[in-house]
């Protein structure tokens, strides 16, 4: 039977598989937390955790196919991904019988990294014994891709041509860590131009108007688009000295998308923040 989890986000990045055989009478609770405490110390943190029979699927089985229960192992790493020849070493590390497993899902912001941890002690076997009782280390890597930042920053006379043609200018230089709402500090460009542009035209009162993919639920989403567009009024005022009471914060989640979130270019021209005169 095949298990899916109840959250899972789509990433995409540069993936490094590395299998450790650890040294004897280490315990996968031992492993995992020696990575927890690492993430931790450079400032990444845990996102999922979880220790056997709670990981789902049959916990003792690591990649190995054939009938029965999906594990854990299975779903981060399918058999037919493993290269390594049968009975090798590599093999026999990742294909033989599991007893006790722990996981841990790991984000390391300032690496622009996440980390999945799968840790397990490996049982008796027909053919791979020598690994038997030793702790397995199953470590991916996945290092995102920077995001571009060509024609990002949009000037504010580009803005108020905008907003007189269109009615509204979308603006994509305004950044958060994902399910989040505190603005990134690579933001400060496209805030300025905003700081600007309000400046140029002392009249102006704008909707700050935020905006997602469809990740998630709507409401959850609703809830983010608006802190997210609250988070970047407080950055205006209290930053740039714009005055809050010509600015509205709207949240919208997914209501209006400009391209279909069935890819992740969708989804990306989906997730902005608009500003919407307010006269």
């Amino acid at each position: 039977m095949v298990f899916e989890p109840t959250q899972s986000k789509a990433l995409e990045g540069k993936r490094s598989h590395i299998v450790y055989l650890l040294p004897d009478k280490v315990s996968p609770l031992q492993a995992v937390r020696n990575y927890q405490n690492d993430a931790a110390a450079k400032g990444g943190k845990t996102l999922f955790e979880c220790k056997s029979p709670e990981c789902g699927g049959d916990g003792t089985r690591s990649s190995d196919g054939g009938g029965g229960d999906q594990s854990l192992a299975m779903l981060l790493t399918s058999q037919d991904q493993i290269k390594d020849k049968a009975f090798t070493n590599g093999s026999c590390a990742q294909t033989g019988r599991t007893g006790e497993q722990r996981y841990a899902a790991l984000e390391l912001p300032n690496a622009n990294a996440f980390v999945s941890v799968l840790a397990y002690s490996l049982e008796g076997g027909t053919y791979c014994t020598a690994f038997e009782h030793r702790t397995i280390v199953v470590v991916d890597v996945l290092e995102l891709k920077a995001m571009e930042q060509k024609m990002v920053t949009v000037k504010a006379e580009e803005m108020a041509q905008s907003i007189t043609t269109n009615g509204r200018v979308a603006l994509y230089g305004l950044y958060f860590d994902s399910g989040k709402a505190d603005v990134k500090p690579e933001s400060k460009d496209t805030l300025a131009q905003i700081a600007k542009l309000l400046s140029s035209s002392p009249a102006l009162k704008l909707l700050v108007v935020g905006h997602t993919d469809n990740v998630g639920e709507f409401n959850s989403n609703m809830d983010l688009s608006k802190r997210r567009a609250d988070a970047v009024i407080s950055v205006l005022a209290s930053q740039y000295k714009a005055d809050r009471k010509r600015l509205t914060p709207v949240g919208v989640s997914f209501a209006s998308p400009i391209a279909p979130n069935t890819s992740e270019d969708g989804k990306a021209k989906n997730r902005r923040v608009e500003l919407v005169p307010n006269n």
